[in-house]
């Protein structure tokens, strides 16, 4: 175990220095030696969740590694931590610290001190240096780190090092927002006099849970930094917006009114109000300065363009997840954690057998009980009992401050005493974070990091698709919206909004997935299935499939006048678990959120909410719009490609099809999963592993059947994913040959397509095998009886042909072989041939195979020849006499059968 020790009473930079180095030091964890300063524990109550800390008392002493220090070099700052600087098993100690000029009491065994304003810089320098990237969240705490400990920049030990380590993770992601909210500039003696005054004299107004207030200053002069004191008065305060007004005289009859406004709250614009008045600024942060005018009445102005602007808050009712899983008193520390594994929960609610919430248990929790060895105990006596809890009308704000105040990173919401949903810190810090520009009416752009993104809203979205679709999607949200339940866009249609450019009108998908999430109104597991039938009542045209088993519902449209061939799938929002790999998913009613969180990429786990209140919203709760700008296919979690291999074989189709790069450590899991064995275990173990054989093979044909197919095949190949059909598969040298070869055929004699090409592909493919595995690799794909048949007896039908061809010494004799064999048999003996046979079967193929007899059974009538089976023969001998060249005309076909046959 290697751990980062953070000093006593850990400050921002202290936590920022060790949150850079667990991505330096690869599954590292942090511990806070003793306790943190008061900003810090309000900023670990909403964001513990985002850094791998662990609590001192949940460590193994004799398990520890390696020690690495930051911010301090003296023992007595580590607490009781100091004692495992001590043990014997230590490998190495590490110190990082800015403090130059002190006797260090740490024996370490490398050491990283220099003259920066703070430690964070020196770990972003290496970060940098080795080009690591890092989520938003770590660069943020980092940047916070920078922030406090140089004053922003502005105290005298402050370096140039210091403003590109800033300027670096800035790039990173790090949310200003958060940074100003956390920081602490302090203030002049000037502003310490007048922000006692402010104190006293603040008034304030709550509206929609949101608290303004406003004040008027009279000072004899200007006073400087007066934007200082008003972030100051924002943050001692914890109000949501602020008017500071400060009015001097600048003679006997003239005075001068300055105003500072600074809003949090969500969607104001402070810069088109104070633009009004002649002033500006930015949307959370505006000034005005004006002479001779009434403050008050400015004030007042302003004060009420507020009030106009600030929305209705978010609730708990838009914020939970729905249903909760929920565990009774009794249930083992053991079961509860594997309950939490099957599900990637972080916390279980407790309840009795009535159904009351009684409790809660967390990973925290059952992590330090299976710690002391009691995963036989129930989780009742390690569970939280005193339990704060909100109702579904619970605002945002109301919520936050619950969590702060508490220090709690889930709320559950109570209906009439019945456990409704659950809203998490992640929940809370979502809604935070996400920043929204409004840069002309009608249009807004989500921030990412330093770009922008364009997400289409409800007008634009409508542009985007064909006025039909357009309709059907409408329609779709009325009817959940009757019922109370949320309607969502999701998956590849999305993606490909996003990706496309506007265009009115111009895009019809052919493939929607839309999911109802209705748990927050009770609605039963068949809820998508119930949408689907009112829809079909709408759209009688449409034919409707129903799959119980998965809780889904598709409407089928069939070169309908309108939509087409269209299809779109309705579900209700659900979880699933495979109960092995390959196998097919055991699912479960759940959230939206955990809907997405089952998906294979990040750019596919994308939704846009189709009904109102917040129509056009986009959930992207995995980083997808950062993957599609970045244009890479990343995977959502670890063992998504073990316990479903074909998402390896998607992965490689969208990389292909958008020209996108397959992320890196995306790469490693589907090399992990290839090399580990798990598929061939499995399938030894399992009669039925779908994975590989129906969902593989539907995963084949799209790739086989698109213009990108030999793409896709050659990044297969790279990462060994051919494997999965048979270990021994390789696209080698021989094998590409051969679908050159294959491609050439399906041109030449199949030019009025009646084979269908993808499907000779894989054939091709199989019939590359050894010919033992062949067939059963074709039965364990599913393929058509006469494709298993044929390549069941390939090796046959070549041995055949290969050993009688040579011996054939005129064109009849080659007919007579290979007429036998329909044509895709032909092709597949031809792709294995030398290039001998090979041409002669071309031959065939291309000229006697077209050849037809001089006479047919109506002239062998008129000959006075009594029809029965020698028609048969008949007619083959004056073929083969034609194909030799014995005759050549009707007239020497008839001399040849008076010779031959005669009456």
């Amino acid at each position: 175990m290697d751990l980062i020790l953070c000093h006593t009473t850990a400050d921002f930079d202290a936590l920022g220095a060790a949150v850079g180095l667990t991505r330096l030091l690869s599954g590292s964890k942090i511990v806070l030696t003793s306790g943190s300063h008061p900003p810090v524990r309000d900023f670990l109550a909403l964001h513990r969740d985002e850094y791998p800390l662990i609590e001192r008392r949940s460590v193994n002493p004799e398990k520890i590694r390696s020690l690495t220090v930051v911010d301090t070099q003296q023992r007595d700052r580590l607490g009781k931590a100091a004692e495992w600087l001590d043990l014997p098993n230590l490998k190495e100690i590490i110190v990082y610290d800015h403090h130059l000029g002190q006797e260090s009491d740490i024996p370490a065994t490398r050491s990283h001190i220099d003259s920066v304003g703070a430690t964070t810089t020196l770990i972003v320098e290496q970060l940098e240096q080795q080009e690591i990237s890092l989520t938003s969240a770590e660069a943020t705490v980092m940047a916070l780190g920078i922030h406090v400990d140089t004053g922003s920049l502005t105290y005298d030990q402050s370096t140039a090092r210091d403003a590109l380590a800033l300027a670096w993770l800035m790039q990173q992601g790090a949310s200003l927002s958060v940074i100003s909210t956390y920081r602490d500039p302090g203030l002049s003696p000037q502003l310490q006099q007048l922000l006692t005054e402010s104190l006293e004299s603040l008034e304030y107004l709550y509206l929609h849970g949101y608290t303004v207030a406003w004040v008027t200053l009279k000072t004899d002069s200007f006073v400087p930094g007066l934007s200082s004191l008003a972030s100051e008065l924002v943050e001692l305060t914890e109000i949501d917006a602020l008017l500071l007004a400060n009015e001097y005289p600048l003679g006997e009859e003239d005075s001068r009114l300055t105003v500072i406004g600074r809003s949090q709250i969500p969607k104001t614009n402070l810069n088109l109000l104070f633009q009004l008045l002649g002033g500006g600024g930015h949307s959370q942060a505006a000034s005005l300065n004006l002479r001779g005018v009434d403050s008050q009445a400015i004030l007042k102005q302003l004060l009420d363009g507020i009030k106009a602007q600030i929305p209705h808050p978010l609730t708990a009712r838009d914020l939970m997840s729905s249903p909760v899983r929920t565990i009774l008193p009794e249930t083992t520390i053991a079961e509860a954690q594997r309950i939490l594994l099957r599900y990637g929960h972080s916390g279980l609610f407790v309840v009795d057998t009535q159904g009351q919430l009684v409790g809660i248990i967390s990973r925290r929790d059952i992590d330090i009980a299976l710690h002391h060895g009691f995963s036989h105990a129930p989780v009742k006596g390690y569970m939280t009992k005193n339990l704060k809890t909100i109702t579904p009308d619970t605002t945002l704000p109301q919520i936050e401050s619950v969590m702060v105040t508490y220090d709690i990173g889930r709320l559950p919401v109570l209906e009439n005493e019945q456990l409704m949903g659950i809203v998490t810190r992640t929940d809370v810090l979502r809604e935070l974070h996400q920043e929204w520009d409004e840069e002309q009416e009608g249009e807004q752009k989500f921030k990412i990091q330093n770009s922008k993104f364009k997400i289409p809203l409800r007008t634009e979205l409508q542009n985007r698709l064909a006025t039909q679709l357009w309709q059907l999607l409408a329609t779709a949200s009325q009817e959940a919206e009757k019922r109370g339940w949320h309607l969502y866009l999701v998956g590849g249609a999305v993606r490909d909004l996003l990706l496309t450019e506007a265009v009115a009108g111009t895009l019809m998908i052919k493939d929607i997935d839309l999911v109802v999430d209705g748990f927050h109104k009770s609605a039963d597991v068949g809820a998508g299935v119930e949408l689907a039938k009112a829809l079909r009542q709408l759209y009688p045209m449409a034919r409707l499939e129903i799959h119980g088993a998965f809780q889904t519902a598709a409407l089928l449209w069939h070169k309908d006048p309108e939509l087409d061939s269209l299809w779109v799938d309705i579900a209700t929002a659900r979880t699933e678990f495979y109960p092995y790999p390959a196998a097919n998913p055991e699912v479960e009613a759940s959230s939206i959120r955990q809907d997405l969180y089952r998906r294979d990429f990040t750019i596919n786990a994308l939704a846009l909410r189709l009904t109102s209140p917040r129509t056009g919203e986009l959930l992207d709760f995995f980083g997808g719009l950062l993957d599609l700008q970045a244009r890479q296919i990343r995977v959502l979690h670890a063992n998504s490609f073990i316990e479903d291999p074909t998402r390896i074989f998607r992965g490689v189709r969208f990389a292909v099809r958008f020209g996108f790069e397959i992320e890196p450590q995306t790469e490693e899991f589907i090399r992990y999963a290839i090399n580990s064995g798990v598929y061939d275990r499995t399938a030894q173990e399992n009669s039925r592993t779908p994975a590989l054989q129906t969902r593989l093979k539907t995963e084949l044909k799209h790739i086989l059947e698109a213009p990108y197919w030999k793409s896709a095949l050659q990044l297969l190949d790279n990462l060994g994913a051919l494997q999965c059909i048979h270990p021994s598969l390789k696209l080698d040298a021989e094998l590409l040959r051969k679908l050159r070869l294959l491609e050439s055929c399906l041109r030449r004699f199949d030019s009025h397509p009646t084979l269908i090409n993808w499907e000779m592909r894989l054939e091709a493919l199989i019939a590359h095998l050894a010919p033992q595995y062949r067939a059963k690799v074709a039965k364990n794909l599913q393929l058509q009886e006469d494709g298993i048949e044929r390549l069941q007896n390939l090796a046959c039908a070549q041995a055949e042909v290969v050993e009688s061809l040579p011996k054939c010494q005129s064109p009849s004799q080659i007919m007579q072989l290979l007429r036998e064999y329909d044509l895709p048999m032909l092709i597949l003996i031809a792709l294995q041939s030398p290039r001998s046979l090979r041409h002669q079967i071309w031959e065939y193929l291309t000229v006697w195979a077209n050849v037809q007899p001089l006479l047919n059974g109506n002239d062998l009538k008129k000959l006075d020849y009594k029809p029965g089976p020698q028609y048969r023969q008949m007619l083959d001998d004056i073929l083969a006499a034609t194909l030799d060249g014995v005759i050549t005309d009707k007239t020497e076909a008839e001399e040849f059968l008076a010779q031959h046959y005669p009456k």
